[in-house]
């Protein structure tokens, strides 16, 4: 049930394990306990929520009915920060303030364009729709829209782990990896994340990787210790100036090519990552993410009948 806080080339592929093989109802695989605010919540309480409960992405619901309203993810909260075109209500609206803006409703930022499913939906429903909607994430509602679950790719790589795939790594990574310097700052690497369009980013220094910083990285800092102290004073640009290696918090976790792809679901899940950089010789030479696991599941017709 809801709880509103308080605060390469791919070929044909086939999993042999019976036990992704999975029809039932999208239920058996959700979360059911899912987190909730009303669209008056201010975007930086939507913030402190997120970085809480260490989710990235947020349902919001009507505080009467719990019918779904909106969504917010920690690429839209970057985005409105680090110059996207959610960037514009701050600077327009609020005029560079960023007290004032981070205090307006998250109605403000949040999409309303949303891609759910019903609960009555089987596992594979769910798994086309995220594939062909491009979404990391499908709130599960009742016939009148009210939030019952949420179904995320994580799940999906929960579905592959240990398995015996018999599909490599490389057959579902993505080589053509963009990487980020050490020292860009949080801003330039806000700017980058909205203009590429992606949630994460390998970090090198000194032509070595030495981590990954995605969305909810940069999120999590803006909502917590001396940096949401900044944010809320209006001093935003001595935050936004850090180097973005100040952010990496965790040992480097990566893959190697030939790697089966249920194993490498397992080290993601175990490790809680959303994704694995693929490493050949001590050389990046790809990424592979959560949402590799949900085409892959998809485009095999064998997974889920």
């Amino acid at each position: 049930m809801p709880i509103s806080p308080g605060y390469g080339e791919r070929g044909p592929r086939q999993f042999d394990s019976r036990q992704t093989k999975r029809t039932g109802e999208v239920l058996s695989i959700a979360t059911s306990e899912v987190v909730t605010v009303p669209p008056t919540t201010t975007i930086m309480g939507a913030i402190k929520t997120m970085t809480h409960y260490g989710f990235s992405r947020l349902p919001i619901t009507d505080a009467g009915t719990n019918r779904l309203t909106g969504f917010v993810t920690s690429v839209d909260i970057v985005d409105f920060l680090g110059g996207g075109l959610r960037h514009n209500l701050l600077t327009e609206k609020h005029k560079g303030n960023i007290f004032t803006a981070i205090n307006a409703d998250i109605s403000d930022i949040m999409s309303t364009k949303l891609t759910y499913i019903s609960d009555k939906s089987s596992i594979n429903d769910a798994l086309k729709l995220m594939y062909e909607k491009n979404v990391g994430g499908l709130p599960i509602v009742d016939e009148d829209t009210r939030i019952k679950a949420i179904v995320t790719e994580e799940d999906f790589t929960r579905m592959a782990a240990g398995q015996e795939t018999g599909i490599s790594v490389e057959a579902c990574m993505s080589e053509n990896v963009v990487t980020a310097p050490a020292q860009t700052t949080i801003e330039k690497m806000t700017r980058m994340i909205i203009q590429k369009g992606f949630r994460r980013m390998p970090v090198v220094q000194d032509g070595v990787l030495i981590g990954l910083v995605t969305a909810s990285d940069i999120m999590k800092y803006m909502g917590s210790g001396e940096a949401f102290e900044k944010v809320v004073t209006g001093d935003i640009s001595e935050v936004m100036a850090q180097p973005i290696k100040t952010l990496i918090k965790k040992d480097l976790v990566s893959t190697e090519r030939k790697v089966d792809l249920g194993t490498a679901a397992r080290k993601m899940v175990d490790n809680r990552i959303g994704c694995l950089p693929v490493m050949d010789k001590g050389s990046l030479v790809g990424i592979l993410t959560e949402r590799d696991f949900v085409r892959a599941l998809a485009e095999n017709k064998g997974i889920l009948p």
